[in-house]
C-alpha cells in the first residue's frame, strides 16, 4: 500500500510537471485558451504564466512525503476549478480548447476531458483524505525496494500507454459508426432524392450567415417569400423534408407535437419537393403547417441541407442561428435545445460541436488592439462602432486567398451603404499588399497575434462584427462561407 501511494504521487508529479512545462513552452496557445475561457485579454498572459508555475510547484510538492498532502490539496482544488469551468462552458454551448498539455495534447472541452479531470480529482481527494502522515513511502526511505519501484513505474507507464491506445481505437470506432449512420440514412431514404456530392450531413453554412432569399409555392399554389416568413419577427425553424423520405415520415407525429410545443415562440416552415398532394398526404396531419415546395432542391442546396430530414434555425433577423441538424436524432436534440432556450437573450445560437471545429466567439466584443493599416491609418477596437464589418483573415502565401482576391476587390468597390465595411488582416510584405488595390484597410498582423483574438481559423476565413463591436458569426472558412456572411451567393 505504501508503495502504491508513492506511485500515485509520482503519477501526479508527472501529470502536473508535464502540464505546467508544456503550457509554458506554448505560451501563445495558453494565452489563447485563457481568452476562450473568458479571461480578459490583459490578464490572459499573466494568468497563463501563473498557472504554469503553479502546476510545476504542485508537481514538486508530490515528490516529498512531507509536502505531498499540501500538493494533493492544491491539485484537488485546481482540478475542481477546471471541472467547474469546463461544465460551465459546455452548458453555455461553448467548446474552448482546454490546452491541458500544451501542444502535446490540446482538444476542445468535451465529455472526455471532463471525465479525465474528475478521475484525477477523485484520486487527489483520496490523497487529501489520508492526511499529512498517510502519503506513502518517501523516496529516501531506506526500506524502499528500487526494483519494486522501477517495476511499478513501468507498469503505470504501460497502463497509460494502453489507455491512450484504447482511446485511439475508440476514436476510430466513432468515425466508423458515423459512416455507418450516414449509410443507414441514405439507405432509409427514398430513391428519388439525389445524393450526388452530398458530403457529411453536418456540413453547412456558418452560424451568422444570411438566410438566402427565396420565393416558393405553398400547397395551395400561393407564393411565400423570405420576407413573408420574417414578417412574424420570430425565429423560424426550417425542416427540409421529402415525400419519398422514410425517416421524415417517422417524424410526422413529432412534427405535430412540436407545432404545439413551440407555438408563439418559434415558427415552423417545412421545405419539401414533389407534388403538393403527396406532401399534403404525408405531412398534413391534424395541425396546419406551412409547407413550401421546391422545384428541385434550390433552397436546400443554398443552405447546404444535403440530406432529408434536416432542420435549420433562422433568427428573427434573418441570419442562421444553428448548424444544420441532419437526421432524426440530431433534429430531436436541436428541438429540445430550442425549447429550453430564452430567445429574449442576445445571441441565442445552437452549435453542433461534434461536427464543427471552427472557432466560435459569437457575442464576444472584438479584442482591444491598435495597429496601423498599410496606408498608415490607425485601426483599433473603436473602428468597428456604428456599422457592421466583415473581418477577413488573409495570407500572402495562401493560393485560395489569391483566388478570392479579384472577387473581393470587386465587391469592395461596388458594395452599397447597406453592406458591411471590410477589414483585412494579413501578413507578409507591405508592397505586395498595396498591389491588391483594395479601398478598404489592410492590416499586417505579424504571426496573426491580433487575428487569433477574433477567432481566425486558417486563411481565408472571416467573421462578421456588428455595429456595437461584437462578433455575431462563427468563423467562416473558404470563399463560399465568407460570402454567405454578407448574403452574397457564389
Amino acid at each position: 500500500m505504501e508503495l502504491t501511494l508513492l506511485l500515485l504521487r509520482l503519477v501526479f508529479f508527472g501529470i502536473f510537471a508535464l502540464a505546467g512545462i508544456a503550457k509554458f513552452l506554448d505560451l501563445k496557445g495558453s494565452v489563447k485558451a485563457f481568452k476562450e475561457f473568458g479571461i480578459p485579454e490583459p490578464l490572459a498572459k499573466p494568468s497563463s504564466i501563473a498557472l504554469s508555475v503553479f502546476e510545476i510547484l504542485i508537481a514538486f510538492l508530490f515528490l516529498s512525503v512531507e509536502t505531498a498532502w499540501y500538493g494533493a490539496i492544491a491539485a484537488a482544488s485546481l482540478l475542481l476549478l477546471f471541472i467547474g469551468q469546463m461544465i460551465y462552458q459546455r452548458a453555455k454551448g461553448n467548446a474552448p480548447d482546454c490546452h491541458c498539455f500544451g501542444q502535446l495534447h490540446s482538444a476542445p472541452v468535451g465529455r472526455i476531458s471532463i471525465a479525465r479531470n474528475i478521475v484525477f480529482g477523485a484520486l487527489a481527494v483520496y490523497l487529501v483524505s489520508r492526511g499529512p502522515t498517510g502519503q506513502g513511502m518517501s523516496l529516501a526511505d531506506p526500506g524502499l525496494d528500487v526494483m519494486q519501484l522501477a517495476f511499478g513505474i513501468v507498469f503505470v507507464g504501460f497502463l497509460i500507454a494502453v489507455i491512450f491506445y484504447l482511446k485511439k481505437i475508440s476514436e476510430q470506432q466513432t468515425q466508423i459508426m458515423r459512416r455507418i449512420e450516414l449509410m443507414e440514412l441514405v439507405a432509409r431514404d427514398g430513391g428519388s432524392v439525389e445524393r450526388e456530392n452530398a458530403g457529411h450531413p453536418q456540413e453547412g453554412l456558418p452560424i451568422g450567415a444570411v438566410m438566402p432569399d427565396f420565393e416558393l409555392p405553398d400547397l395551395d399554389g400561393g407564393t411565400i417569400s423570405l420576407a413573408d416568413v420574417k414578417a412574424a419577427r420570430k425565429p423560424v425553424l426550417f425542416f427540409f423534408v421529402s415525400p419519398t423520405c422514410n425517416p421524415c415520415k417517422a417524424l410526422v407525429p413529432e412534427f405535430e407535437q412540436w407545432q404545439i410545443d413551440l407555438a408563439g415562440k418559434v415558427e415552423l416552415v417545412f421545405v419539401s419537393n414533389g407534388r403538393p398532394d403527396d406532401n399534403r398526404e404525408k405531412f398534413g396531419g391534424e395541425s396546419s403547417k406551412q409547407i413550401l415546395i421546391q422545384k428541385n432542391r434550390e433552397l436546400a442546396d443554398q443552405v447546404k441541407a444535403k440530406w432529408t430530414p434536416t432542420a435549420l434555425l433562422m433568427d428573427a433577423g434573418g441570419r442562421l442561428a444553428s448548424h444544420a441538424a441532419a437526421g432524426d436524432t440530431a433534429i430531436r436534440s436541436l428541438v429540445e435545445q430550442i425549447k429550453a432556450e430564452d430567445f429574449s437573450r442576445e445571441f441565442a445560437f445552437f452549435a453542433n460541436l461534434d461536427g464543427h471545429t471552427h472557432a466560435n466567439k459569437i457575442g464576444e466584443p472584438v479584442p482591444e488592439f491598435t495597429l496601423l493599416d498599410i496606408k498608415g491609418n490607425e485601426i483599433n477596437a473603436d473602428s468597428f462602432k456604428n456599422k457592421p464589418t466583415l473581418v477577413t483573415f488573409w495570407s500572402q502565401g495562401c493560393p485560395y486567398c489569391l483566388e478570392m482576391m479579384e472577387e473581393l476587390r470587386e465587391w469592395d468597390k461596388v458594395k452599397g451603404q447597406d453592406q458591411p465595411n471590410l477589414l483585412v488582416f494579413s501578413d507578409g510584405d507591405k508592397d505586395a499588399h498595396e498591389k491588391f488595390d483594395l479601398q478598404s484597410p489592410i492590416v499586417l498582423d505579424k504571426d496573426h497575434e491580433t487575428s487569433s483574438g477574433f477567432g481566425m481559423f486558417g486563411t481565408p476565413s472571416a467573421v462578421l462584427v456588428n455595429e456595437d463591436g461584437k462578433i455575431v458569426s462563427e468563423t467562416a472558412v473558404g470563399a463560399p462561407d465568407i460570402w454567405a456572411l454578407v448574403g452574397k451567393r457564389k
